[in-house]
């Protein structure tokens, strides 16, 4: 039969503070030759927005040069950069899409 060493002695459980990944602005970059609608489609499809909330970010991306589409965690982040670039690409667009550090 085996015993325990620490005779008597309690186990203590060591907590561990995990911290929340950092987070990730992906944001679509203006440029004077993707079409606005296929702007506002890309946001609903890739972004999960409404066509009201799509047009939105649509119009300040329009206006102020960028627009920010969601913040998620980083590998999150460098997907969905990734399939908003390839798909406008693969439909002859030269959308850009990056991510900031939030």
């Amino acid at each position: 039969m085996a015993t325990d060493p620490r005779e008597g002695g309690l186990l203590e459980v060591e907590k561990q503070k995990v911290s929340p990944p950092p987070l990730y602005r992906v944001l679509l970059l203006n440029d004077d030759y993707t079409p606005m609608d296929f702007v506002v489609g890309v946001l609903q499809s890739f972004f999960g927005m409404t066509r009201e909330q799509a047009t939105q970010v649509m119009l300040k991306v329009h206006r102020d040069g960028m627009g920010v589409c969601g913040v998620f965690p980083k590998d999150v982040a460098a997907t969905k950069v990734e399939l908003v670039i390839s798909f406008a690409r693969q439909h002859q667009h030269p959308l850009q899409c990056v991510m900031e550090e939030v």
